[in-house]
């Protein structure tokens, strides 16, 4: 790939805060951006040929201000060098056109590459994510191309916290359809991942990690063997500390138990966080969604990313047929703001195209609430809007929508489906809020058990099985029916 290639796509995958460094490190960096105010939405080309030629009053007004900013910046290019040209004519024809201007965003730019990546590696460590710790892993991994892939798509979806934000099935939709991935090669990639540092990552459930860090111990660890099978058949009652139901279920006293627990403490059911932990920090929506005359409407939100440009006076000062070291510099310099802000121009058009998508699918959901919920995967909006899937997960990811019902990540609005009694398809989205719904309205002496869910769904069209139903009721970490009982 290129590099302005590579660029685009890596600013895709930026969070809103990211970005916000990322324009400031430009801005530092690259000579030839600017902020630009609220009124430098664009250059007309016109307009700056009248400035070039001193034939139109705002133009004149406008070479005056660029000869100030001139003065002062020959000032200070003679006071750290001296090299800078001093027979520069005023009639130089500006590079500079409307697309010089950028509304948006921008990122950082060096002098040369081995600048921009020192600057790029010279970033403390705390700055870099948990699925660029988990990628550099992938590449260090003996695998095939096929399996790097899915590996990449495995990563896309975890989440700070370590567990996967998608399920499986629809990393596998992810998945070009024509390499006819099977849901078992995806799982096998899950699990060499699960042993990545730190240990336990890629999961579905706390069970799942725990069990995975007991495993990994010596098997001589006192209390281990309890551990183990508290963790892989008892978690829930832990959850809910319901230590007398657990002395009985483990067979053991409170003495007993007690180092078991110790054991348990020293593992971390939050396995990413060990790479992922930051201050808190507000999130800033990329989007917003608003009802308008009967229609969802998405914009842009404005206030996301500060607005830059190239500098007029920089851009004047480079020479179309000079070879010197200087003018290469400058040309450079130039060259890259123009990619990047052409890179962030396209990631904000990416964006504001993939949350419309979203919206015209989820109608019914800003309508109706999580019930309504349609399903969704990457594939559907990567073909509507004829972009590649991967594009779609990195654009979908650390990306928020406002909406009238709440601020949800991109990610939120896909899910996997299952079939209704008249072949249609629910998602399992609106299945886990209708489950929570029927729980939440049972009666308290009487809890709804997995069958009784189960068997209430199909009553309503709904094909889902006791196991399924178990599984999204875990997720929810909602207690089984034995145990909401005992605790009302």
């Amino acid at each position: 790939m290129t590099p302005q290639l590579q660029q685009a796509i890596r600013l895709l995958q930026l969070s809103t805060l990211e970005l916000r460094t990322e324009i400031q490190q430009a801005l530092d960096s690259n000579l030839m951006l600017e902020p630009a105010s609220e009124h430098d939405d664009e250059i007309d080309e016109e307009a700056i040929a009248d400035n070039r030629d001193g034939d139109d009053a705002e133009a004149r007004q406008q070479a005056e201000r660029d000869e100030a900013r001139r003065e002062v910046a020959e000032r200070e290019v003679d006071e750290s060098n001296n090299t800078a040209p001093d027979d520069i004519p005023d009639d130089l024809p500006l590079d500079s056109d409307w697309n010089d201007v950028y509304d948006g965003a921008t990122s950082y730019s060096a002098g040369d590459s081995d600048e921009q990546m020192d600057s790029w590696e010279s970033r403390s460590s705390s700055s870099r994510s948990l699925q660029d710790h988990l990628q550099e892993q992938l590449e260090l991994s003996p695998l095939n191309e096929r399996d790097r892939a899915i590996g990449e798509a495995i990563i896309d979806s975890v989440r700070d916290d370590g567990y996967l934000s998608s399920s499986l099935d629809d990393i596998l939709a992810a998945l070009p359809p024509e390499w006819e991935v099977e849901l078992d090669e995806v799982e096998a990639v899950r699990h060499l991942i699960q042993r990545f540092d730190p240990l336990g990552v890629a999961s579905v459930n706390p069970r799942e990690a725990l069990l995975l860090q007991l495993q990994v111990l010596p098997p001589d660890t006192p209390w281990l063997e309890p551990a183990i099978r508290l963790v892989d058949q008892h978690l829930e009652l832990l959850g809910s500390r319901q230590i007398a139901q657990l002395t009985r279920r483990m067979k053991l006293d409170q003495e007993e138990l007690q180092h078991v627990l110790a054991l348990i403490r020293t593992l971390d059911p939050r396995p990413g966080s060990q790479i992922s932990d930051r201050q808190a920090e507000y999130v800033t929506p990329d989007v917003y969604v608003r009802k308008v005359q009967g229609a969802w409407r998405v914009e842009l939100n404005p206030e996301a990313t500060p607005r830059v440009r190239v500098n007029s006076y920089y851009a004047s000062l480079v020479r179309r047929a000079d070879s010197s070291n200087e003018n290469t510099t400058l040309r450079q310099h130039l060259q890259e703001a123009r990619w990047l802000i052409k890179s962030l121009r396209s990631r904000n058009d990416t964006l504001l195209k993939v949350a419309t998508c979203i919206v015209n699918h989820q109608q019914d959901f800003f309508e109706f609430g999580e019930e309504a919920m349609k399903p969704l995967v990457l594939r559907e909006v990567a073909e509507e809007v004829e972009m590649h899937e991967s594009t779609i997960s990195r654009i979908t990811t650390q990306k928020y929508m406002y909406t009238p019902r709440g601020t949800f990540e991109f990610k939120y609005f896909f899910s996997s489906h299952v079939h209704t009694v008249d072949g249609q398809e629910c998602s399992a989205t609106s299945i886990r809020a209708r489950i929570k719904r029927l729980i939440a309205d049972e009666d308290e002496s009487k809890p709804l058990s997995d069958s009784r869910l189960a068997d209430i769904l199909k009553d309503e069209g709904i094909n889902v099985a006791r196991r399924t139903v178990a599984k999204y009721r875990e997720s929810m970490a909602i207690a089984s029916s034995n145990e909401r009982k005992r605790i009302a």
